[in-house]
C-alpha cells in the first residue's frame, strides 16, 4: 500500500523534525488517520496548495513546503539569471507555522542562488501582490489558508504581474513539483548564511508606505468624506488576522477618524479563539462587532479574514438591527457608487469593463449595462479576474473598473492583482459616507439599487465531505448532475446548461450546443427560463461541494420565497444522491 510505504519512509528518516516525529508516532496508533495523511501527495494546484498541518505527504509541513519551493526554484532557474536576481517576495499571515514556512521558502530558494524578500512580520495577501510589482520581483508566495479553520495552512504562488499564476506557468511548476522524488532530502541553506550573502532581505515599512500611497488613488469623492467622514461611526475587526494596521492606516489616510476596533479580535491569534470560523462570510464572526456597534450606534461594521483579502460588512436594516450584507450586495453598492461618481466626474471610459465570476449575482451586469459598460464572467477564483486585467493591459480592448466575487472579494485599484480587503474597507467606508451625507444608511442605499434594477437574491449551500472517501463522494455528486441533468425545478424548466468541464453550453429546448471559452473546470451551471440559476462545483481549497443559487423577482419577499423553494428542491436531490452513494 502506497500510504504504508510513505509512512515507513518518514518513520525511518533519522533527521526528521522532532515535532513532526512526535506527532507521527501518535498518528501510527490510528490507521485511518495515518492512511489519510500519506495516501497521496498534498496536491499542488494552479494556485498552490492548502491542507491540514501535521506529518505526512497529504499534510502541510516543512517538507511539503520545501517540495513546493523546489519546484518553483526549478521554474525560476529555467527563466535565467535575471529571474533569480529579481527573486521572490514572501508574506505570511497569523496562522500556526506561517513564519517558519516563510523562512523554509527562503532556505530552499537560497540554495539555488535565488533572492528572497520576506516581510519582517505578518502582512495581508494583497500587499504581497503589490510588493511583487513594487519590487519588480519575478514571483511571490504567501503562506496562508485564508479563512479556513485553525488546523489549516497553505502556500499560494504569484507571478511577476502580482496575480496568481496563469495556467501555463502553473502547469510547468506543478510538473517540477511532481518530479521531486523525496521531499525529505531537499537541501537548504541556513538563515544567517543567506543574510550574509544578501540572498535574503527582510522588508517592511517602505512597502507599507508605498501601498498606502497607492490606496489613496481609489478615493473618488474627498468632499463627501470631509462632510460625513468624521461623523461616520465605524467598527472594525481584523478577526485575529493581518488587517489591523493596514486597514486603520488606510481609513486614516482617507479621512475616517471615528474608528473603533474590536479589542478582543485585534491581535493576531492562530487559534482564532473568539470565533468558530475566522470568515466574515459567516454571520457568527460578527457577534462581537455587533455588540460594539450597538454600544456606540455605529453606521457600519467591517470584518476581514486572516489574510485580509475578504471583507464582510454589516449595517442596520429598516428595523434598526444589524444585518451582514452578502458579498453580492456589497459588491452592488460599491459598483453603483463607483460608476456613478466616475460618470459625474466624466472619468468613466467608454471601454470600461466590470469583471465578475460565474457564481456572482447578475445585478452587477445590470448595473454595468445601465452605465454602458460590458461585464465579463470568469471562473470562480480571483486569479481569473487578475488574468483579465493583465489581458486588458496588453490588448487595450477594455479598461478595468471593478472586479468582484460573491465570496466577499473585491478589487477597485489594479495596483493589486488579487482581491483586496484593505482597498475594500476604505472604499466601503466612502460609500457609507456618501449615503450618510444624504441622511441615508448603507442599507437604504441597497434598497434604492434593488428598486432600480430588480430584487436579486443569492445564496450558497455547502456540504463538507472530508478525506479520501469524501473526495470520491464529491466527484460522484457532480457527475450525477452531469450524467442525469435536471430538466425542471417545480414548474420552471431548464433553459440551458453550462458544463465547464467540456466547455459546452447546451440550449435544452432548441437542442443546440455551443462552445465556451473558459479554462476546463469541474463546474456545472443550470439556467432556468425565468432567470433563476444554480451552480454546483467542488471547492478548490476545502473538502466541500458548493451549491450557488440566484433569483430575481418583483419584491424582496418574493425573491426570498422563491430562493428558498429552489434551494430545497436542489438539496433534496443532493441528499438522495448522497444517501445512495453512502
Amino acid at each position: 500500500m502506497r500510504w504504508q510505504v510513505q509512512l515507513d519512509k518518514w518513520l525511518m528518516f533519522d533527521d526528521l523534525n522532532e515535532e513532526l516525529k512526535k506527532e507521527l508516532l501518535v498518528m501510527t496508533k490510528n490507521e485511518k488517520t495515518a492512511e489519510d495523511a500519506f495516501y497521496k501527495n498534498l496536491e499542488f494546484g494552479t494556485g498552490g496548495m492548502r491542507g491540514e498541518l501535521g506529518p505526512g505527504t497529504n499534510r502541510l509541513n516543512i517538507y511539503m513546503v520545501r517540495k513546493a519551493t523546489k519546484g518553483l526554484a526549478s521554474y525560476i532557474e529555467e527563466n535565467g539569471d535575471s529571474a533569480k536576481t529579481r527573486g521572490v517576495v514572501v508574506a505570511y499571515d497569523s496562522r500556526h507555522k506561517s513564519p517558519e514556512f516563510a523562512l523554509e521558502v527562503a532556505k530552499v530558494l537560497g540554495h539555488h542562488g535565488i533572492k528572497t524578500y520576506i516581510f519582517e512580520e505578518l502582512r495581508p495577501t494583497p500587499e504581497l501582490s503589490f510588493a511583487v510589482r513594487y519590487l519588480n520581483a519575478f514571483a511571490g508566495i504567501v503562506i496562508t489558508a485564508s479563512h479556513n479553520p485553525p488546523e489549516y495552512n497553505g502556500y499560494k504562488v504569484y507571478g511577476e504581474d502580482g496575480g496568481q499564476l496563469p495556467p501555463a506557468a502553473a502547469d510547468t511548476i506543478i510538473s517540477y513539483v511532481n518530479a521531486v522524488e523525496n521531499e525529505l532530502l531537499i537541501p537548504v541553506k541556513a538563515e544567517q548564511e543567506l543574510l550574509a550573502s544578501e540572498l535574503l532581505t527582510y522588508i517592511g515599512d517602505e512597502v507599507d508606505a508605498a501601498y498606502t500611497q497607492q490606496l489613496k488613488t481609489i478615493q473618488l469623492n474627498r468632499e463627501v468624506v470631509e462632510q460625513a467622514g468624521k461623523d461616520l461611526k465605524i467598527v472594525f475587526t481584523p478577526l485575529h488576522g493581518t488587517a489591523n494596521k493596514p486597514v486603520r492606516d488606510g481609513l486614516k489616510a482617507f479621512g475616517f477618524t471615528n474608528v473603533t476596533v474590536v479589542k478582543e479580535q485585534e491581535l493576531p491569534d492562530p487559534n482564532f479563539s473568539t470565533v468558530k470560523s475566522p470568515n466574515p462570510e459567516e454571520h457568527a464572526a460578527f457577534e462581537l462587532a455587533i455588540q460594539y456597534g450597538k454600544e456606540i450606534d455605529a453606521d457600519i461594521l467591517m470584518g476581514t479574514d486572516p489574510d485580509a483579502d475578504r471583507l464582510g460588512v454589516a449595517v442596520k436594516n429598516e428595523n434598526g438591527e444589524y444585518v451582514v450584507l452578502t458579498g453580492n450586495q456589497m459588491g452592488a453598492l460599491m459598483l453603483h457608487y463607483l460608476l456613478t461618481q466616475k460618470q459625474e466626474q466624466n472619468i468613466l471610459p467608454e471601454n470600461g469593463v466590470v469583471v465578475k465570476t460565474i457564481v456572482t449575482s447578475e445585478i452587477g451586469r445590470a448595473i454595468a449595462t445601465s452605465f454602458g459598460l460590458e461585464t465579463i464572467d470568469t471562473l470562480t477564483g480571483f486569479k481569473f479576474i487578475g488574468e483579465k486585467i493583465s489581458e486588458f493591459e496588453q490588448t487595450k480592448e477594455y479598461q478595468f473598473q471593478f472586479g468582484y466575487e460573491e465570496s466577499y472579494g473585491y478589487l477597485i485599484g489594479d495596483f493589486v492583482r488579487d482581491k483586496d480587503a484593505v482597498q475594500s474597507a476604505v472604499f466601503a467606508a466612502e460609500v457609507a459616507a456618501y449615503y450618510k451625507a444624504q441622511g441615508k444608511s448603507l442599507y437604504e442605499g441597497l434598497l434604492e439599487i434593488f428598486r432600480k434594477y430588480g430584487y436579486y437574491k443569492e445564496s450558497l449551500r455547502s456540504i463538507t465531505l472530508k478525506g479520501k472517501d469524501g473526495a470520491e463522494q464529491i466527484k460522484k455528486l457532480v457527475d450525477a448532475f452531469r450524467l442525469d441533468p435536471v430538466s425542471k425545478l417545480g414548474e420552471i424548466a431548464v433553459a440551458r446548461i453550462e458544463d465547464y468541464q467540456c466547455s459546452e453550453r447546451v440550449y435544452v429546448k432548441e437542442g443546440m450546443v455551443e462552445s465556451m471559452l473558459f479554462p476546463v473546470s469541474n463546474v456545472l451551471k443550470y439556467h432556468f427560463e425565468d432567470g433563476t440559476w444554480f451552480t454546483i462545483r467542488p471547492s478548490g481549497t476545502e473538502p466541500k461541494a458548493k451549491f450557488y443559487f440566484g433569483v430575481k423577482k418583483e419584491s424582496l419577499t418574493q425573491s426570498e420565497k422563491h430562493l428558498s423553494e429552489i434551494e430545497q428542491l436542489v438539496m433534496e436531490r443532493v441528499n438522495k444522491l448522497l444517501a445512495v452513494s453512502i
